[in-house]
């Protein structure tokens, strides 16, 4: 099946790097924004529509663009407003029935994030860190603030981590 005769629809994201929040439009497939992050094809995303505030003066727009390039492997988070843009749960759950919801902490020297990972039997660090060629980590119910400026805070039912961002993790038993 060739790119064009895909379905794609566009959703709103907002994406958190070391100094910027971005937020813009992105053309998603049936694989959702899961499958546009972590396509090895290309180490870039294209946004439309795109607004940029520094983390540290969110309220304040640096600039607005058409069209914004954003390199995959800077971004630390995306946080999306409906978790089913996440795209489809089997994506995550590698096609396992019994799932279980994990508790996660995650830190970098930017932001923490608390959500919910979930994940087919016993969680493995070893593997979520390096066991796929996906980069980018489902988390839903997530809460996320910035370390160095605690105002800086926000919430999204849905967001892809970036796993090569992650300096530590913790983790809760499963509900």
């Amino acid at each position: 099946m060739s790119p064009s005769s895909l379905t794609t629809r566009t959703i709103s994201v907002d994406f958190l790097t070391a100094s910027y929040r971005i937020c813009g439009l992105v053309e998603i497939t049936s694989t959702g924004l899961q499958g546009v992050l972590n396509d090895v094809t290309s180490d870039f995303l294209k946004l439309r529509e795109a607004t940029m505030a520094r983390i540290h003066i969110p309220s304040e727009l640096v600039r607005e663009v058409p069209t914004l390039m954003l390199v995959k492997e800077h971004i630390h988070m995306a946080c999306l407003q409906k978790r089913q843009d996440m795209g489809p749960p089997a994506l995550a759950r590698g096609g396992y029935e019994r799932i279980q919801k994990y508790f996660i902490g995650i830190t970098n020297p930017i932001y923490e994030c608390q959500g919910v990972l979930e994940w087919a039997g016993r969680f493995d660090f070893s593997t979520v860190m390096a066991g796929s060629t996906r980069n980018f980590i489902p988390f839903i119910d997530t809460r996320i603030q910035a370390v160095m400026l605690p105002n800086v805070k926000m919430k999204s039912p849905g967001v892809l981590f970036n796993k090569r961002q992650i300096d530590s993790l913790t983790i809760s038993k499963p509900s």
